[in-house]
């Protein structure tokens, strides 16, 4: 049996309360579960110490067992100071899309076009009073 330290939702609607449980991954989202670990409520502050509990003896026990932490879950027990930290790469999300980098070209283009034409009248009376 795959078992998985995952998010079961709860809650009411745009008022999220999630459990931390242990169950098969097999199961739904908010299914059956085999133990309850702890609880997450997002709408808390981010320092508050209510935000994410977790009974952290019962939670190595399952990582013992051979359970899988979602990426989430991963973060509590980073945060938390129970894992070590992972090293995650996102790399297109710092990039700006296709037609942002078009814009910025573009703008670029122009601001070289502009210049060289503030400098070449700048240019042009100085040859003729050098000519004179």
């Amino acid at each position: 049996m795959a078992m998985k330290i995952r998010l079961a939702r709860g809650g009411s609607k745009k008022r999220p309360f999630y459990r931390i449980v242990a169950a098969d991954s097999r199961m739904p989202r908010d299914g059956r579960y085999v133990e309850k670990l702890g609880t997450y409520n997002p709408l808390l502050a981010k320092d508050s110490e209510e935000r994410v509990k977790m009974d952290m003896e019962r939670v190595q026990y399952w990582l013992d067992q051979g359970a899988q932490p979602t990426d989430r879950i991963s973060r509590f027990l980073e945060a938390a100071g129970h894992t070590p930290k992972k090293e995650r790469a996102n790399l297109k999300k710092g990039e700006p899309g296709k037609k942002a980098v078009d814009r910025a070209e573009e703008k670029a283009a122009k601001a070289a076009a502009a210049a060289e034409a503030a400098a070449a009248p700048a240019e042009a009376p100085a040859e003729e009073a050098a000519a004179e």
